[in-house]
Parts: structure tokens; C-alpha cells; sequence
């Protein structure tokens, strides 16, 4: 049984990954060679990547996966939905890519709204219209008249800097273009008035380059340091969502589902054909960007794992504790004892004791305050099901679907209680896993490229032969609904 590798790579916004998978034509295995922490750095009052230690771990892999793995077919990388690197009139990168948790974004947003409101920005987008994302950042050093801004010639995105890095060859890779909040959806063309209404260059965009195109081969001189044959750089879905979204094993047309990719972010979508803009859409902060093979990607951003995992940095200052003993204290806690908006700027925001700012929400709500692990991992995760509850609600009423299965993607999709809590509070069928999906979106679309499947739709059957699901149906209907309306009453307060 011959089997051809592939070389896949993950960066996560807290941590990165390179994955084998080898394919023999009829299922593939998956082979993680290398994983690194991504920790951003703070230099002064900026937060920064750091992107020449991410180059430098993605060198390391390519190294590894070839002492592994004689031969590699391809590589192909998936990173997070925002930020990027400017490089000068001599192709040098001029500084770190500022990390989307800066401060300066946000408070600079305020005068960017005073050019352009946000609802105006949405009806020319579509997109998720947060300071986090490109146009902010790109305006913001425009505003304090950086040098980075004034020098820059190109704009790469975190994942098509790592792809020039490797091969000399600039591009926009199209689905992580469509976050950036530059790109009209529904014209398909950059949206040059906002440039332009912002005093941005529209000369420092490169041309697009699309999921299952080769960019090129390793270039020599990087080829020549790892002692390695050059081979292809192929550009999946770059923006992580969209490779996940891409590794969903549906494989019934018939069936209406939506997808929950689980990680430091959560986002709640359905696949679809048409961009769906509107006042109402707006306002629940619904957005749109693209999915493979001109599909749409309808969705909704919810503040992910990123409580919990600040929560256990906490923890961790104290003890060693480890995510299923989390679990099983989350377990053992008194059930719906109180709640929190995830989805609050504080709970978003890195803090130094996220365990003290969901006391502090409780407190002033009028609730129970959490005081051991258990009672506060409750807090949060019992919250979090119940956002996923309030904004299914509307992801079927935007879409005029009404959704019978939900498949949950991404690290989170261990916490196996969690999932079958996301079950409970929904009411739907729940498929769970796999957990690495984005790698497989990933995977996918190399395999397409280099001709071993047609489609996307081909490629999914694949997946659901080749993957672990486990399958949960709600229980204690009653009792989540009656918190459910608790809970709505709670945050319509806020």
C-alpha cells in the first residue's frame, strides 16, 4: 500500500502545529510531527506577534516531517483571521505583525467610525466589523503615522508572509482576504472607497491567489539552510475557519446542518451561497467571509475557549492543573448557579485573574458568586452552551434554515461533557469531531490540488471514512430551557 504525505500547517492565535497526513488513495492518517506555543510579546504599550519565531518553528517541522517522512507532496498553511506584515520597497518585513489584542486598534477605531460608521462598513463588506480585524490596524498605524505604514510597498497576511518566506512569492490568499474588512463581498472587488475615505494605499495589495493553487517551491536559499529538495507550497483555505469549515465530514445533502469550530474563538455558522447583508443582520454582529470553491461562510464570532484557558493561566500560578480534571470539577459543581456574557469586552481582554472578573460580573449582576474551580469552570462553560443556544436562534432566522444537525470542530470538541451540554441547550442532534478539522480542510484542498480528489464534497466522504465521530441527542430538555430564559433576561440587562 503505497501512501503519498502531506504537510500540513496550523497556526492557532495560542499555539501552532505541523501535521503528516499520509493518503493511500482511499483514507488518510494523521501524524502530529511538531507543536509550539504562540505567545505574543509586548514590546513597550504594543502587543506583537512573533513571527520570526513562528518562521522559525515552521522550519523546524519542515525538518522534522523530513526525517520522519522521506517524501512530502506538498505543504499547505492555515493560520488565524486577522493581522499582517508590511514589507518595504526592498521585500523586507518591517517590523512584527501587531497582535489583534492591542489596545491602540480599539481606541483609534473610535475616529475611524467618525469617517465611516460601522452599519455603512458592513453594507460595503459584509464582514465582521471589529477593531480586531486588518482595516483597523492598517488605519490605525495610518493615524499615528508609523513608520511601518509609510514605508510599506506589500501587505501580507500572517499566513501569506510565512508562504513568501518559504517562496519569494507574494499573494493574497482570497477566503483570509474577505475577514480584512477591505474586500466587498457582494461585488467581489476591493472596496478602494474605504481605502480611500482613509487616506490607505490601494497599491500594497497584491493579487489574489485562490484555495488549491500552487504558490511555488520552497525557494533555494531556504531549501539550501534545511538541506532539504525543494518541493510545492500549495494555499488551502488560509484563514483557519474556512479550512474547518472545509473539514466538516458532512455527507447528506439532505440534511441542513451548521458547525461550531471550537477553539480560543468559537464561531457558529452554516455554509452557504449568498452573502446576507441587512439592518438586523447587523445588529446581532452576524458576518460574512469566504468558504472553498465559492461557497459563502454565514456566521457568528463568540468568545471561544479563551475564558477558560485564562481562567486555568490563573490557576496555574498556584498549581499544576490539567484540563480533564477542569472538567471533572466542572462536573461535580452545582448546576446553573450563575452566568456570564462571554461575549463582554472584559471576558474578551487578557487579564491576569480572569477567575476575579467573572466573580466581579456575578456580584454586580445579583448572582451567585463562583468560588472554587468547579463553580467558576460551571460558570463558564454552562454560559458559553447558552450563547450558542441565543444565537442559533437567529442563525436560523437570517439564513430562512431551519438547522436539524450541528457538527462541533476544534480542540474543544474533547471536552466530551461540553459537547453533549452544547447538545441540551440547543436541542439538536450533535456530531462531534474531527477535532482536527481545520488540518483536514487543510488537507483536502492539497489533495485537490494535486488532482487526488475533484471536489470538496468528494473530499468530505473521504473525511468521514478516515475520522473518529461520536454522536450526541439533548437530554434534560426542560431544565436547560428554564435557565435559557434566565439567561436571556441576564444579558438583556447588561
Amino acid at each position: 500500500m503505497v501512501f503519498k504525505n502531506y504537510l500540513i500547517f496550523d497556526f492557532g492565535a495560542s499555539n501552532g502545529r505541523a501535521v503528516v497526513a499520509s493518503f493511500n488513495g482511499k483514507k488518510f492518517l494523521l501524524d502530529e510531527v511538531h507543536r509550539f506555543d504562540n505567545r505574543p510579546v509586548y514590546i513597550g504599550e504594543n502587543l506583537f506577534w512573533d513571527v520570526l519565531g513562528l518562521y522559525s518553528e515552521l522550519k523546524i517541522s519542515i525538518q522534522k516531517s523530513l526525517n520522519k517522512y522521506s517524501n512530502i507532496e506538498s505543504l499547505g498553511i492555515d493560520t488565524w483571521g486577522s493581522d499582517f506584515g508590511l514589507l518595504d520597497k526592498n521585500g523586507k518585513l518591517i517590523s512584527n505583525p501587531i497582535n489583534y489584542r492591542d489596545e491602540q486598534s480599539l481606541r483609534d477605531s473610535k475616529s475611524l467610525y467618525r469617517i465611516i460608521d460601522e452599519r455603512e462598513l458592513f453594507g460595503l463588506t459584509g464582514a465582521d466589523i471589529s477593531p480586531i480585524f486588518d482595516l483597523f490596524r492598517l488605519y490605525s498605524l495610518k493615524k499615528n503615522d508609523e513608520t511601518a505604514i509609510r514605508h510599506a510597498k506589500t501587505y501580507l497576511s500572517v499566513g501569506d508572509l510565512l508562504n513568501y518566506f518559504l517562496t519569494g512569492k507574494s499573494f493574497n490568499e482570497f477566503t483570509r482576504f474577505t475577514t480584512n474588512v477591505i474586500y466587498n463581498q457582494r461585488v467581489k472587488k476591493i472596496e478602494t472607497s474605504i481605502l480611500e475615505r482613509l487616506g490607505l494605499s490601494k497599491e500594497i495589495f497584491p493579487g489574489f491567489i485562490y484555495p488549491g493553487q500552487k504558490i511555488g517551491d520552497i525557494y533555494g536559499k531556504v531549501s539550501r539552510e534545511l538541506e532539504i529538495k525543494p518541493f510545492s507550497v500549495i494555499t488551502p483555505s488560509s484563514h483557519d475557519t474556512a479550512s474547518a469549515v472545509a473539514g466538516v465530514p458532512s455527507i447528506n445533502k439532505d440534511i441542513r446542518w451548521g458547525f461550531i469550530s471550537l477553539g480560543t474563538w468559537a464561531c457558529l455558522g452554516i455554509e452557504n451561497n449568498k452573502v446576507l447583508i441587512s439592518d438586523d443582520i447587523y445588529n446581532c454582529k452576524f458576518l460574512n467571509e469566504a468558504g472553498v470553491e465559492d461557497t459563502n461562510i454565514f456566521a457568528k464570532n463568540i468568545n471561544g475557549s479563551w475564558i477558560i484557558q485564562q481562567c486555568r493561566n490563573k490557576w496555574l500560578k498556584k498549581k499544576e492543573i490539567y484540563w480533564d480534571e477542569i472538567v471533572a470539577l466542572t462536573e461535580k459543581a452545582n448546576p446553573f448557579s450563575s452566568f456570564i456574557d462571554v461575549d463582554q469586552p472584559q471576558f474578551k481582554a487578557q487579564q491576569v485573574d480572569m477567575p476575579a472578573i467573572i466573580r466581579d460580573y456575578c456580584k454586580n449582576s445579583g448572582q451567585k458568586i463562583p468560588s472554587s474551580i468547579g463553580d467558576v469552570s460551571r460558570c463558564v462553560y454552562e454560559s458559553l452552551c447558552l450563547k450558542f443556544r441565543y444565537y442559533l436562534k437567529f442563525l436560523e432566522k437570517f439564513s430562512g434554515q431551519q438547522l436539524e444537525l450541528l457538527h462541533i470542530t476544534g480542540g474543544g470538541a474533547q471536552n466530551r461533557l461540553l459537547c453533549q451540554w452544547i447538545s441540551n441547550a440547543t436541542g439538536k442532534r450533535v456530531i462531534v469531531g474531527p477535532i482536527e478539522a481545520t488540518s483536514i480542510g487543510n488537507l483536502l484542498i492539497q489533495l485537490k490540488a494535486n488532482t487526488e480528489i475533484n471536489n470538496i464534497e468528494e473530499g468530505r466522504r473521504l473525511n468521514y471514512a478516515s475520522s473518529k465521530l461520536y454522536e450526541y441527542v439533548p437530554m434534560e430538555s426542560a431544565k436547560w430551557e428554564e435557565v435559557y430564559n434566565r439567561f436571556v433576561n441576564l444579558i438583556s440587562k447588561r
